[in-house]
This record gives C-alpha cells, structure tokens and sequence, in this order.
C-alpha cells in the first residue's frame, strides 16, 4: 500500500479584480452564493466565480496596552488551525444571525472586485438564502444592502432550487421531484410537484458536511490518542474529500474488513509529520566523539598550562628577589622580617625550599608544552569506563551455559526497569493498592497528635517515608542501561536467535507517526443515513425521503419518485447516488421505478443557476428595488420560479377566544393572549 502524504494546503489570499469602465458603467449583477461554509461572488459575465472564500472572520483577541489586531476574513486566513478558538461566522446553523460579521464578508468581496464607487455599490445583487429563510432575516439582510451600500436592487432565492434550474428543470412547466441539499450544518428533502415547492411536506434534518467532519475527526483522535494534537479538523476535512466514501451496504462492508487481505489492500497509509530525532551513536562514532572531546580537552589544559606557567614564573622571580634581600641584610633586620610575612614564609631554610618546589614545577610544566607542541598529547583521550574483555567458554556445554547465565541477568535488569514503570504508573492513580498503601501511611502520620512538625526528626519517621517513596521517583540509571545495551550485544554476536523484545526500539519515527485509516473511511459519512450514531434522534436521508415520498398519494409519489434530484457539495462523496439507489429499492413498492440524478457540478451549480437567472430577460421583474423596500418594508421580495413562497407579516392578530380578567380588583380588564 502506497504511503499517502497530507497535503496541509496553504490558503493562498484572493487577488485583487480591476474594475474595468465597462462593468463601472454598466448594471451588471453581481452573484453571490452565501453558503455556510463558503461563499462564491462574481460577475454574472463570468462563467465562475471570481472568488471563493470560506465564510469565516478571524478577530485577534486584545491585548492589554496594545492596538487592535487586524480582522483577517475569508483566504486571508493563511492557517485556519492557529486562529481556531478564534473564528466567527455570520451563520447560525445555515441562518444569518450576525450582520456585523456578513457586513465584513460583503467589505471583503466588494474591496476584491475592486468596486470604488463612492457611497454605494451601483451593480443589482443575486443572493442565495436558507429554504424557509425567516422574514426576520431577510429584513436585516435587506437593510445592510439598501442602507450601508446603497444596491439598486436584490433579488433572493433558494441555492438548490437554482442548482435544479441550471441542470434542466424549467420551472413552472408541471414538472415534479424531489430535491435533496446536502449542506454544510443541514440537509433538505423538498418535494416539487407541478413545478411549485410544497413546503408542507419538506423536512429538514440538522446534519451535514460539518457534522460528517467532527464525527471523523473525533473517530481517529480515539483511535490515536498519542496524536491527538496532530489530528485537527482542516487535516480531517482533507482525508473526507480524499479518502471517504459512502457504503452501499454499511453491515456488509464492515464484514469485509474483518478479512485481513481486504484491510491490506483497502486500509489507507497516511503519514503524519514528524522531527526526526537525532540517532544513536555506533561503537566507531562514539569512539571518534571521544577522541573530539580528548583534543578539546587537551587543547583547554595546553592553554590553563600556559597561564599558570606564566604565574609560577612571576613567583618565582619574586622569591629568588627575597632571597637575595635576605642575603644582604640580617635575618633579623626588620626589612627581612616583613618580606617573610608578606610572602608567607617563616625562614630561611623555607625560602629555598619553596624556590626548588617551583623550579622543579616549572621545568615539568614547560616539558608538558614543549611535548603538546610537538603533538605528543594529541591522542590522549580521557579514560572511559571500558568492559571487562569478555571471556567466551570454548567447550560447547560451558558456552550454553554462559549464553543462559547472559539472558538471565538481562531477563532481570528488565524486569526491574517493567517494575518500576508500573510502580510509577501505580501511584499515579488513585485506585490501586500501592497508592491506597501510600496514602494510608500518610493518613497515619497525620492523625498522630503533634504540636511541632518535627516529621524526620526520628527515626521511625524515616522508615515510613523510605516505604512511601519506595520506587516512586526512581529512573533508569544510565549505568543500568548500558549494562543492558551490552548483554543484548553480546546477545546478537553468539546467539543467531536472538531477538529483542523492546517494541520501542523497533518501531521507527517515521512508522510512529502513521494512521491507518480503514472502517473510518466510510464510518464519517454513514452518520448521514444513521444518524444515531452520533446520539441523534432524527431520520437519515433515505428514512426522510421515504417519508416524504409516503406522504403523498401513490400516483404523485411515483411521479416525485422519478425525479430525484441531489445537489451540495457533500453529494460528491463516492458511492453516494449508489446507497440511495440500494435504499430507495428497498424502500419503496415491487417493481415501482426511481431516478436519483447528482447535479453536473454540486458545488457550483448553485452560484452557476444565479448567475444564469440573473442574465435572464425577465430579472428585474423579480428584483426588489430601493422604493420598494422604502414602501413595503424589509422582509419584502418577488416571488419567482427558484424563491421561497412570501409570508408577510399579519397587520392584524386575530384571537379566536380572547380571555379578559381583572387584575387584582383595580377595575382594570387584562386581555391574555392564548
């Protein structure tokens, strides 16, 4: 199996459009589909979107006695990762509920196409909202179009009923099907019937490409606990799209991993990152280290010989200058007297002794530099703690023998350093006998009536400490170690069977740093048509869609039945359209017929429909104007073939039976509204 590579993709910034004089002076709209996960803006002239950028804010936090840090939105996020705790979005669930932050999305797209109009945006706007979007934010979105820029107009409509236009339904022409939209926080199942949506009957199921991501995510940071770290979910989102795919026959598939050449073939390899660390020394390189620092060494005495060299010399000359006083005047002068105390000597007799010690220094000294010099010390090496030369038995039962005797004492230096891992383990928690033993030997010496604390002070004091701290901070000696790296050398030299146990040592950086990715492959997108997998109470896809489909009288379910239509980016995942097919066989009536269809490109036939409905002849019929919204108010908008149906707020509220009471006998009626 090829070992795959994350990828770790650096989000590159969106350029910088120029607004040519053509689109100034023109009304050509601008496209935006308003996702919740990415957002898609360009010019209805181009055929794609000019940007596409993730619908996400990074805002520094603020640093005491600091300015502001600079938001950074959509690709101007470089890593994702190192701002995480730090992201907004303007989305709750796939509703906009937070216009400052949709306020800078807009600033961020307009700034790219280079729009400089002063005050306003002069260009009619194509905006993508929820099905069932709520008046409520509709209105504020109306708002910050018509009052912050001052857009000629705005035209709303659902992203997957524009998907379903551009990939051939034509509106109101009787056509009947059921559309299912993968989202990213949510998945709709909206039945058309007669080329007009019946929002009666459509479902929403609160699980998506955001959902699929996190139970991923969660599966490999289970199964490795030791890289937790290094599992995030951009790096889970990468091995969705890469490695995932939907299981035509969940049960049947996880049968099929249990066969050990089917997990081989079929498991995924993905390399983590990971610093190399530096290897261990061989016998010649550590022999070629030693003889590196033996001449550093050598080269260091050399030169602290030459400066006591000059020191004795100086010394020297200052006692043979003494000696000479000496000679010239009476021992018991007082000059003589105070030139033996300066210098620390009593008498004559200790004066010459001190001068022939020195001499003797000296000229050892100058033989040791002149030796060094003509390189004579250079491959002098401090003494190291060499092994005893191994006497190898040469009668055939004595050398089975010493083998025994080898294995033995390695056998028990390991089983020593096993004892105090697990002893060190042990206390660390609370439940097993050796912490319990600990902790009860505390709990006696804290119930002991004490005035002073003068724990240590006796003996018996020490003996309980000694048992609380028997083997709890010890560590492997290095002696210990090195003892053991020698039995197992001696080991592989005269043993052919040999082999080490030590599964540390055998598994490579490199193979550390590894995930197998196998039954996760599909186990993150089966919790879209098993939901209870992630705890959840809601249906699945193909439950939904089969309720929607009974819902319906037998000749308009076979009807909606054969025109199932599947759009959002999610539906791209391998085997998908399959498990609906399997489903949908299952599911609905013998030898009844179904179409599921996947639109040509589910992640932008949503922005592609727009564009193609904002070039139509009849658009401005269906656009909202800044009179109307001056007139009729913010919630506001045309209907047309690809919108949802208008609700306008009731003027009036109507209560069939109002109860009227008298609040505390004040005389004054409450009317309750029921």
């Amino acid at each position: 199996m090829e070992m795959k590579v994350l990828k770790d993709t650096k989000i590159l910034p969106d350029p910088y459009y120029e607004y040519l004089d053509e689109l100034r002076d023109s009304s050509l709209p601008i496209v935006f589909d308003n996702g919740a996960w990415c957002c898609r803006v360009g010019w209805a002239s181009c055929e794609k979107p000019n940007l596409i950028f993730k619908n996400l804010i990074a805002k520094p936090r603020k640093e005491r006695g600091k300015k502001d840090g600079e938001t950074q939105v959509g690709n101007d996020i470089s890593n994702i990762e190192a701002v995480r705790f730090q992201l907004k979005t303007q989305f709750d669930k796939n509703v906009v509920t937070h216009y400052d932050i949709q306020e800078q999305i807009f600033d961020y797209a307009f700034s790219h196409l280079s729009i400089n109009t002063e005050g306003n945006v002069n260009h009619p706007i194509v905006l993508t909202e929820p099905f069932l979007n709520p008046n409520y934010s509709r209105s504020l979105m109306s708002e910050l179009l018509f009052e912050c820029y001052q857009v000629p107009s705005v035209c709303y409509g659902i992203d997957s009923l524009f998907s379903y236009q551009y990939n051939g339904w034509e509106g109101q022409s009787g056509q009947s099907g059921v559309i299912i939209s993968c989202g990213y926080q949510c998945t709709h199942v909206i039945p058309v019937i007669n080329g007009c949506i019946d929002a009666s009957k459509a479902k929403r199921i609160d699980l998506g490409g955001f959902s699929v991501i996190h139970h991923l995510h969660k599966l490999l940071q289970l199964k490795y606990p030791s890289h937790i770290n290094s599992i995030t979910p951009s790096r889970s989102e990468e091995l969705l799209w890469d490695y995932g795919f939907v299981a035509t026959d969940y049960r049947e598939h996880l049968r099929k991993w249990l066969d050990a050449e089917f997990y081989d073939s079929n498991v995924v390899k993905v390399q983590l990152p990971y610093a190399v660390p530096v290897p261990n020394l061989t016998t010649e390189q550590q022999k070629d280290r030693r003889k590196e620092l033996a001449k550093k060494l050598v080269e260091m005495n050399a030169k602290k010989r030459e400066e006591r060299l000059v020191d004795d010399e100086r010394h020297l000359n200052e006692l043979l200058e003494l000696r000479e006083i000496v000679e010239l005047t009476p021992s018991d002068h007082s000059h003589a007297r105070e030139a033996f105390k300066s210098m620390g000597i009593n008498n004559i007799q200790d004066l010459n002794k001190s001068i022939n010690q020195l001499q003797q220094k000296i000229e050892k000294t100058k033989a040791k530099i002149i030796a060094y010099n003509n390189g004579e010390d250079l491959t002098e090496e401090p003494k190291a703690k060499l092994s005893k030369e191994i006497a190898v038995p040469e009668s055939e039962a004595e050398f089975k023998a010493w083998l025994i005797e080898t294995k033995k004492k390695r056998a028990y230096i390991i089983d020593k350093k096993n004892a105090r891992k697990q002893r060190r383990q042990d206390l660390a928690k609370r439940r097993t006998a050796a912490a319990q033993e600990r902790m009860r030997l505390i709990s006696e010496l804290a119930r002991k009536e004490k005035r002073d604390d003068d724990f240590g002070m006796r003996d018996e004091d020490w003996d309980v400490y000694k048992v609380i701290n028997k083997d709890a901070g010890d560590t492997d000696s290095e002696e210990e170690q090195e003892r053991l790296i020698e039995l197992e050398e001696i080991l592989r030299q005269h043993d052919p069977e040999f082999t080490s146990l030590n599964q540390e040592q055998e598994l490579s950086p490199k193979e550390a740093n590894q995930l197998h990715i196998g039954v996760e492959r599909m186990c993150g997108p089966e919790c879209l048509f098993q939901p209870s997998m992630l705890g959840s109470i809601q249906a699945g896809i193909s439950e939904t869609l089969n309720f929607v489909l009974n819902s319906y009288p037998q000749h308009i379910a076979q009807s909606l039945a054969n025109n199932i239509f599947v759009t959002g980016s999610l539906c791209q995942l391998p085997g998908f359209v399959e498990r609906l097919n399997k489903d949908l066989l299952e599911n609905r009536p013998f030898q009844s017929h179904f179409s599921v269809s996947l639109a040509e490109n589910p992640e932008l036939d949503a922005w592609s429909g727009a564009r193609q409905f904002s070039l139509s002849e009849n658009f401005h019929d269906f656009a909202v104007t800044q009179s109307d919204y001056q007139e009729k108010g913010g919630e506001f908008f045309r209907v047309h073939p690809c919108s949802n149906k208008f609700e306008p707020y009731p003027l009036v509220i109507s209560l069939d039976e109002p109860i009227i009471t008298n609040a505390e006998g004040d005389g004054e009626d409450t009317v309750i509204l029921m």
